[in-house]
């Protein structure tokens, strides 16, 4: 039997600054088919480890592989165009001037800009079809500086599938979103999730209620070390919630959908 190969494949992955540890010693695995969730109080090191697997961010030990490459060892501006990446640093580095259709036909050379390739009617078609597929086909010629937060958080999503990406990373994609928005952009990743040729993918948010339907693992991180990792239905508990926030919580699920509120002082 062929042994699967980790899409990433960190190994004793540590980062400090300024003496500071943020990430330590963390091992981890994503696998093909695999939809994982990261939770964690803010500061707890997330988006470092989402920036360090996006190959945007160096270790200051360990070893990274992505997609069967090691971090170091090769030409990374190759290696981002097989990543696909949502997140808010991401989308502050981009043009406010390009169309919502430029910003997505980029991600096929992992660029910030147009410029330097061609693109055709075929690119244009598969933009616009990502931008359907997050609910906002309606912007496509629209420069992002006049589209909402909302919708530019969706246009950052239809970037990170495209260019069939061997990962997609997502940093907190329904930051500063209204419930309704909210609700709306995890119905349709979870359908992006539920979806076997969906690549694997990775969702870092702070809140359980936002974990999409077809997340099938879960890691818990605090103060920059892996509290639990592994499927979310063995990991993801009351006491292990607490654990991670460092607050006495109640955790539920219905149906596809999780929950967790504060118990109440003195219970």
């Amino acid at each position: 039997m062929v042994a699967v190969q980790p899409v990433i494949d960190l190994e004793g992955v540590s980062k400090s600054t300024d003496e500071r540890p943020i990430l330590r010693a963390l091992d981890w695995q994503v696998n093909p088919g695999e939809r994982w969730v990261i939770l964690g109080r803010n500061g707890c090191g997330k988006t470092t480890l989402l920036r360090i697997a996006s190959l945007y961010l160096h270790p200051s030990s360990g070893e990274v592989r992505v997609d069967g490459e090691v971090l170091g060892r090769t030409d990374v501006r190759q290696l981002r165009r097989r990543i696909g990446l949502a997140s808010p640093a991401f989308g502050d580095l981009l043009r406010p001037a390009l169309t919502a259709t430029e910003v997505v036909m980029t991600a096929r050379d992992a660029a910030l800009e147009p410029w330097w390739s061609t693109y055709d009617d075929r690119d244009r078609a598969g933009a616009v079809a990502l931008l359907e597929l997050f609910g906002v086909a309606h912007g496509a010629d629209r420069a992002l500086a006049t589209l909402s937060s909302g919708e530019r958080q969706r246009v950052l999503l239809a970037r990170a599938f495209a260019g069939d990406p061997a990962i997609v990373l997502l940093d907190e994609p329904t930051a500063g979103l209204d419930l309704g928005a909210r609700e709306d952009l995890v119905d349709r990743l979870g359908r992006a999730a539920l979806d076997p040729g969906s690549p694997p993918s990775v969702l870092v948010t702070h809140h359980v209620e936002e974990i999409p339907p077809g997340t099938t693992h879960a890691l818990l991180l605090r103060d920059g070390r892996i509290l639990a990792q592994g499927p979310i239905d063995d990991v993801l508990d009351a006491a292990s919630l607490t654990a991670t926030f460092g607050v006495a919580l109640d955790l539920g699920r219905r149906g596809a959908r999780w929950w967790a509120w504060a118990q109440p002082r003195g219970s």
